[in-house]
């Protein structure tokens, strides 16, 4: 049975995709180290890990597999999510990929050693939009259908 797995540590688009669950019918997962208001929603299941560092990302990726799909900004949680042959998803509808993911580590390799050497390059990327919004919407449509498929 399909699960859709949410990185919920500062992930905007919980509601969005409880909602597009909620339709299909499909468990969500939102997993954190805590803080978070549980759904009233039936089919969204709220998982609180131990406090530490990457213990939610260790979480989903011991679970989630072949036929689910996963919500997350966490590149090398991704890369592990598809290891285990889950579709992944960033929170703007990008999607992560076999094709894409090595090129996604090694550009974030590369921008940690930019910011190690010079800090005054730090900080900030672009906002999230409306327009991330329902990209995010349409993908995560697509992603859960296909999943639901295999």
């Amino acid at each position: 049975m399909t699960k859709l797995y949410i990185d919920a540590d500062a992930c905007p688009v919980k509601a969005e995709a409880e909602r597009v669950a909620t339709r299909h019918k499909v468990p969500m997962l939102v997993v954190s180290n805590g803080g978070l208001r549980p759904s009233p929603n039936p089919l969204v299941e709220t998982v609180i890990v131990a406090a530490g560092p990457d213990e939610a990302d260790m979480w989903i990726a011991e679970r989630a597999g072949p036929g689910d799909v996963v919500v997350t900004g966490d590149i090398p949680l991704a890369s592990r999510c598809i290891e285990g042959g889950a579709r992944v998803l960033r929170h703007n509808g990008e999607a992560f990929t076999p094709a894409n993911i090595g090129q996604q580590l090694a550009m974030r390799d590369l921008m940690a050693d930019l910011r190690a050497a010079d800090p005054f390059r730090q900080g900030g990327g672009k906002g999230f939009t409306k327009a991330d919004r329902s990209r995010f919407l349409d993908a995560l449509e697509r992603e859960l259908r296909a999943a639901m498929k295999s």
